[in-house]
């Protein structure tokens, strides 16, 4: 497996042959380069944007321009066109640190509309921050490069088998499961290096935990002190990691944000501003109801949960990952697979009012899928009473339930829900 240095080498000015490891968007980002003038790759600081684009819009048929520069930016401000005219192709990192560039680079897809023109990566996503009044619509394809998954760590370059889950009747399950390929591994271990490929990578294994905690800790005061104020102005800086805390404390729940302002203290709208900053910086992630009612009455508040567990794990002080962070890890495994998937598959949780509940539906192409997750080696026909609820409720759409698992063993727990280990899947 090629080391880790490949991955932030260029952020840290390191030289290195070392290959990349392979990510799950790479054939999203070929394909939309061939199609689009403009190609923008949003996601978390730190997940690899700059290097994903780097390795495969390489430099030697691009400038590479990033606006964390002062200078950079001050000719994005005052000379926006001169800036975009720099090179036929352009690649420029950050650009949500100055937003109205974008109605420069629509004008200039316009009078050049050649494919891949322009490159851009930015750490917030520019469809719902404030500050951006361009959208490129019609001229940009948008792609999220979500924290690493499972499998793209261990060098295949992709998530889970959620595609070939939906493509098969669920009697062909098992078929499905056995020709994955990828090992068995302790989730805890993997919810605490999360996904970000410095600590994810260097710094994998339990001994390292130390490590891993300082470099989460920088990232949070960076996030805070550079990232958060590019976004808006934050009164208290305090409250707002007491915020984050709350909600990593609080993953898998259904939240109201009348009920997280008390906890915390602060008024509701200004919880609700802040959970958006969040949403839009890439740090939290909002799982909203599937609400498709036929009998039964429908929660519709929103879950919520973080983009990388290992971060998660810090804010909140935990000393050990629990059940709800291995939801997470299936959770952004999904979020990972969503954006390969041209259907652009929905993925919602499921709860009644009387207290059933899915931890996940992911729906494509009026094709269903319920996922069950739970932390235990040793799951029981009870374990998936609230699947079966669900595909007798929706019997015309699911294909099946999953109930992923802590265990070895993968087998029917009845008609159409089968039990699996997590790493089977993932």
């Amino acid at each position: 497996m090629p080391t880790v240095w490949a991955y932030f080498a260029h952020d840290m000015g390191i030289s290195t042959s070392t290959l990349v490891l392979p990510r799950t968007l790479e054939a999203s980002l070929a394909r939309s380069l061939r199609l689009f003038p403009v190609v923008v790759v949003t996601g978390a600081r730190r997940t690899g944007k700059s290097t994903l684009v780097r390795a495969n819009a390489p430099p030697d048929s691009r400038q590479y321009i990033t606006l964390d520069g002062a200078e950079a930016r001050a000719m994005a401000r005052n000379e926006p066109r001169a800036f975009v005219s720099q090179a036929e192709y352009l690649t420029i990192d950050e650009v949500q640190r100055e937003p109205d560039l974008l109605i420069t680079l629509k004008e200039a897809a316009d009078r050049d509309e050649r494919p891949g023109r322009f490159v851009l990566t930015g750490s917030a996503n520019l469809l719902l921050t404030n500050r951006v009044s361009e959208s490129l619509a019609g001229r940009a394809r948008y792609l999220t490069l979500w924290p690493m998954t499972r499998r793209e760590q261990l060098g295949f370059g992709s998530a889970g088998c959620w595609s070939a889950l939906l493509d098969v009747p669920a009697h062909d399950w098992l078929d499905v499961l056995d020709a994955q390929v990828a090992p068995a591994e302790d989730w805890r271990l993997l919810a605490a290096r999360g996904g970000y490929p410095q600590p994810a990578l260097r710094y994998p294994e339990a001994r390292h935990a130390a490590d891993r905690a300082e470099l989460f800790a920088g990232y949070t005061q960076t996030y805070l002190e550079r990232d958060l104020r590019d976004l808006a102005a934050i009164d208290s800086l305090y409250d707002f990691q007491r915020l984050m805390r709350a909600v990593c404390e609080r993953l898998g729940n259904v939240v109201h944000q009348s009920d997280l302002a008390r906890d915390v203290g602060l008024p509701r709208t200004t919880v609700q501003r802040y959970l958006n900053l969040l949403e839009v910086s890439y740090q939290l992630v909002r799982v909203e109801a599937y609400a498709v009612n036929r009998t039964k009455r429908l929660m519709k508040s929103p879950k919520y949960y973080w983009s990388d567990t290992g971060l998660a794990l810090s804010l909140a002080g935990d000393a050990a990952p629990r059940g709800a962070h291995l939801e997470n890890l299936i959770l952004t495994d999904l979020l990972a697979w969503r954006e390969t998937d041209v259907a652009r598959p929905a993925v919602m949780y499921w709860r009644t009012s009387g207290g059933e509940e899915v931890d996940f539906v992911v729906e494509r192409k009026q094709r269903v899928l319920a996922v069950e997750v739970k932390a235990t080696s040793n799951p029981g026909y009870a374990d998936a009473r609230h699947l079966r609820s669900f595909l007798i409720e929706y019997a015309d759409t699911a294909v099946g339930g999953l109930l992923l698992h802590d265990g070895t063993e993968t087998f029917w727990l009845s008609d159409r829900v089968l039990a699996a280990p997590w790493w089977k899947v993932v």
